[in-house]
């Protein structure tokens, strides 16, 4: 996305959804979310996992071969855990991100660096910040939810293999 266009040019333009994670806006490309469920939809298809040593993971889904590892967005943000109430599935990705619910969708024409201020681990949970009706909102980056190190540790936990043998597996085309 460009910072600036270059005069009698449009700026590019790019579909977002706005989410809630306790009481806090943020905003991701919609071409990054797959799908969208109720975390009662899914309720049947997750296991609980404990113990694995990332606390903001708590469950995985199945979905044919894959695992997806189910990222509490309030935990990962840092924010006062609240209950959500739908799961996004992240395009080519093995994340799902439980959210408290979604604000609407809008155009985003403007995509501005992450301010000097963001200089932690911050830096790889958003791709930038954006300006709509007069409010900064943070851009997530989807790619930031789980280090390499979390997903290795994840991966390797003896608790997950354990979970995964007696999960239930999502269909790869999951229809409630």
């Amino acid at each position: 996305m460009q910072a600036a266009s270059p005069r009698g040019q449009t700026p590019r333009t790019e579909q977002i959804i706005l989410f809630r994670c306790s009481n806090q806006l943020f905003a991701i490309s919609s071409a990054s979310v797959q799908e969208v469920r109720s975390v009662d939809n899914l309720a049947g298809a997750a296991t609980a996992i404990a113990g694995a040593g990332v606390p903001k993971v708590r469950h995985v889904i199945r979905r044919g071969e894959k695992t997806i590892f189910v990222v509490n967005a309030s935990l990962h943000f840092g924010l006062r855990p609240s209950p959500p109430a739908l799961i996004f599935l992240l395009r080519r990705s093995r994340v799902a991100l439980l959210i408290d619910g979604i604000e609407k969708m809008t155009t985003m024409t403007r995509l501005q660096a992450l301010p000097g201020a963001f200089c932690h681990r911050e830096r790889q949970w958003y791709r930038g910040i954006t300006v709509l009706d007069q409010d900064v909102l943070p851009v997530v980056n989807p790619e930031g939810f789980l280090s390499t190190e979390e997903m290795e540790l994840l991966e390797s936990s003896s608790v997950l293999a354990a979970s995964l043998e007696s999960a239930v597996a999502l269909p790869a085309e999951f229809t409630p």
